[in-house]
């Protein structure tokens, strides 16, 4: 079964998603903006998820798990939790 390890942002708007996106393709650290904005119990772990398996996660977070690009930031990805910026780094 497929794995994948990922981590991502969570805030309550696309406005403050595309700021953060901003900034984490100018250099800012990733792990230090998730701890600082995002409203996800995952910031206390810069915003790491863990290993993740399909399914686990809501419908438009697991397509970008599980499809898209490694290393690289995708969103603003919008859920009913509210806007995430994802980043996949390990995924079998």
């Amino acid at each position: 079964m497929a794995k994948a390890m990922a981590r991502h942002i969570l805030v309550a708007n696309e406005e403050q998603a595309r700021r953060l996106k901003e900034r984490l393709a100018a250099g800012e650290p990733f792990d230090v903006l998730a701890r600082k904005h995002s409203i996800c119990p995952s910031a206390k772990r810069g915003g790491d998820l863990g290993e993740l398996r399909p399914g686990q996660l809501v419908h438009a977070v697991d397509q970008v798990v599980f499809r898209k690009a490694l290393g690289v930031v995708h969103g603003p990805v919008k859920t009913r939790f509210g806007y995430h910026l994802i980043q996949v780094y390990h995924r079998s």
